[in-house]
């Protein structure tokens, strides 16, 4: 073959690898792009993000991890709390996520809630349990929107029942196409300690407490004179419920996990942690007609503002201090 020849036969050989190597680069691109479209990723721990954008909460989040769920020994006592609520927390054991999870950012809304409430025409609820000036639970003919003391719409709801909080999350999952739940008990604390093994993701010194959370103090005790066991030692501004967000978050980027309202959790009532999941799955037997709700409120004494504080009220309790937030499985 002659040089001419050869050079012509070598300058295609050429092209046809340039023109390879381009198409296979452009095909790769291309592809790449569509495993994007057809597989999202998972948003980086500390992402928040919502699935619509007239509503719908925001949510967070959370990393993958493990904990050590309950309350070491000692705690309860150190924090006064009642003798016949003292055990329920225990034994400590260790709980692994390990799946991807969001929590919302807040607790929800009244705006949130009244939303839910125009596009499903639920009727409003005809009672609702509030506090009276000694801190004993009266039954009123109240409801979420008539809680009995001014709220704004950025408040977290209260007067809402179990029952109330799984027909919103039904109504979210529908909305969106994503499948909306309320947080197991162990996902909530988990979420609620962020990383913190003490009684709360916060200081423990009582006169400190009022810059970080919504709870009974000296702002709420002069609404209600007679309740002689709350927190004396500083002022939260409040002496109802807060909007939220007003204090600052933890450590995951959650706000109000204690204090401001209870949060309702999936979890069936059992007596303490014996048998419980330890993969962060909600325990679905026990006394179902009851459910775990954590994370204390505004009308609080210290023994109950604590990450591993739990409580037992009906499914169908509707008061002044039980609300909920939101949680999905990424």
């Amino acid at each position: 073959m002659n040089k001419k020849k050869a050079g012509a036969v070598n300058e295609m050989r050429f092209g046809v690898r340039l023109v390879s190597t381009t198409a296979f680069a452009l095909l790769a691109a291309i592809t790449g792009a569509l495993m994007m479209v057809g597989c999202p990723q998972t948003p980086a721990p500390g992402t928040s993000f919502r699935d619509c954008s007239n509503g719908c909460p925001e949510m967070v989040v959370v990393p993958q991890g493990r904990f050590t769920m309950g309350a070491p020994a000692g705690e309860e006592e150190r924090a006064n709390l009642p003798i016949e609520r003292r055990g329920r927390s225990v034994p400590q054991h260790l709980v692994t996520i390990r799946y991807k999870l969001a929590i919302a950012k807040f607790d929800v809304t009244r705006d949130e809630y009244a939303q839910f409430v125009a596009e499903t025409n639920r009727p409003d609820a005809d009672s609702c349990d509030t506090l009276d000036a000694s801190g004993g639970f009266i039954a009123t003919n109240g409801n979420w929107h008539s809680p009995g003391f001014p709220q704004t719409g950025r408040d977290p709801v209260a007067c809402v029942s179990w029952d109330d909080a799984q027909a919103y999350v039904a109504w979210l999952s529908a909305k969106t196409g994503h499948a909306y739940r309320l947080p197991t008990e162990a996902e909530w604390e988990y979420a609620a300690r962020a990383g913190t093994t003490t009684a709360r993701y916060f200081s423990d010194n009582p006169a400190e407490l009022c810059r970080y959370t919504n709870v009974g103090d000296l702002d709420y005790i002069e609404q209600h004179p007679g309740d002689s066991g709350v927190n004396r030692a500083c002022r939260d501004g409040y002496a109802f419920t807060s909007p939220v967000g007003s204090f600052p978050p933890n450590q995951f980027g959650l706000y109000d996990m204690l204090g401001n309202v209870n949060d309702w959790t999936e979890d069936c009532w059992n007596a303490n942690y014996s048998g419980a999941p330890t993969d962060g799955t909600a325990w679905q037997s026990g006394d179902c007609g009851r459910r775990v709700v954590h994370g204390g409120s505004w009308d609080a004494d210290l023994s109950g503002v604590r990450s591993a504080n739990r409580r037992n009220p009906p499914t169908s309790s509707r008061n002044t201090t039980l609300g909920f937030r939101v949680a999905k499985t990424l």
